[in-house]
């Protein structure tokens, strides 16, 4: 199969990690040379219950025997969706209410952007340094990586960046901005939290120019930092709410919220000014809200921030120079990028997935399942800290 997948499907790195899967259950991936991996990935922070988590697996059953896709987004009424949109409602704030959902995150960073713009009449889009939403053009376009879009330009125009956590720059938002995008948590710049007060600055300053607030929390939302969602920490509401990865229970998802009265401008003038074919479909509302289900009613997510105290306490060694994030989203940063490098590959090699971040080369990523025991935190750590160790031998040896 390797020789296939090298010959018919594209890559998108010149060198995948191209482990051949045979079948994943809980926290362990297991591939077709009978090896069993610790996975401290979750499928890039997407299978938030871990693999195969009974809930979502029954779900996704029950509705495989129902139907499955049977019309075009919002013109049939169908239970799950419906369900999925009203249990989301539910669990936030006001007035975000009404949500449209998607194939992807990155398809919700688009219908987010354009919903600022419809919503104020303005053109102009605000981002962040080092930011990334995805990889479509729009969401490539208020990406804060030049290496990464210079290939691809032009993009979308009147795209400004500023820098995260930088107070001076929340006076570039002004009355020509229609909206503001960052990440809750930056994830490809390392998993850089707001600083104190930055993201309810950031919300004044919009209200008095009118502008919009959108926050993507593509990788922190669906309690992987501890609350539903990221922006819970720090006291702001924003206008648009973009999610997506975790909230599939490992199904593609993704979807953005807003007020119905903001939502409504999508529908008239013109109409379908949103639209998509399998967005919403009932497979996959169904696992979404079976997931929904079981972060919310059960105590995953203050579990959470006891399995990010216990990740803390045990990862100290003199290769690592500090652990960002919040919860089960945290970066080892190393002393380089080449540390960084062999960390994660030999800890592959020794049954322990870890990845990297996109843009802070010196970073390792531990987003494992919230689902996650204590013992097999305790398990991968030990293997980090000993392949550690043997790097850091080797190191002082020279």
């Amino acid at each position: 199969m390797k020789k296939d997948f090298f010959t018919y499907q594209a890559q998108t790195t010149p060198h995948p990690l191209a482990l051949e899967i045979s079948h994943a259950e809980g926290s362990y991936i297991y591939t077709t040379d009978d090896k069993s991996y610790l996975d401290f990935i979750a499928g890039v922070s997407a299978c938030s219950l871990g693999h195969r988590h009974p809930k979502v697996v029954d779900a996704i059953k029950e509705q495989l025997d129902r139907y499955l896709h049977v019309m075009v987004y919002g013109e049939f009424i169908q239970e799950t969706p419906v369900q999925l949109a009203k249990l989301l409602a539910a669990n936030l704030p006001h007035p975000l209410e009404k949500t449209y959902l998607t194939n992807s995150g990155t398809e919700a960073i688009e219908g987010a952007l354009k919903l600022a713009k419809r919503v104020t009449g303005r053109s102009e889009l605000i981002a962040a340094k080092n930011a990334y939403h995805g990889n479509t053009m729009g969401s490539m376009s208020v990406m804060g990586f030049e290496e990464r879009k210079q290939a691809f330009r032009p993009l979308l125009p009147d795209v400004s960046l500023i820098s995260f956590n930088n107070y001076d720059d929340i006076n570039r938002i002004t009355e020509r901005t229609a909206g503001v995008i960052l990440e809750t948590i930056q994830g490809g710049a390392g998993f850089i939290v707001p600083h104190h007060e930055y993201l309810k600055k950031v919300k004044k300053r919009c209200e008095a120019v009118g502008a919009l607030l959108i926050l993507d929390e593509i990788q922190p939302g669906f309690g992987r930092t501890g609350k539903l969602f990221g922006f819970e920490h720090y006291g702001i509401i924003p206008d648009i709410l973009v999610m997506g990865k975790g909230m599939g229970g490992g199904l593609p998802i993704g979807a953005f919220t807003a007020s119905n009265e903001h939502m409504s401008t999508l529908q008239d003038r013109p109409k379908l000014g949103h639209i998509t074919t399998f967005g919403g479909n009932p497979v996959i509302a169904a696992a979404a809200l079976a997931t929904l289900k079981e972060i919310t009613e059960s105590d995953l997510m203050s579990a959470t921030l006891e399995k990010e105290k216990l990740f803390r306490s045990l990862l100290k060694h003199p290769l690592i120079k500090e652990i960002r994030g919040i919860g089960l989203m945290l970066a080892i940063l190393t002393p380089t990028a080449e540390i960084a490098n062999q960390v994660i590959l030999k800890c592959k090699d020794e049954g322990l997935l870890l990845f990297w971040l996109l843009f802070e080369p010196a970073a390792i990523r531990v987003t494992p399942p919230l689902t996650i025991s204590n013992e097999e935190i305790e398990i991968g750590c030990k293997q980090i800290l000993r392949v550690m160790d043997l790097i850091y031998s080797e190191t002082e040896s020279l």
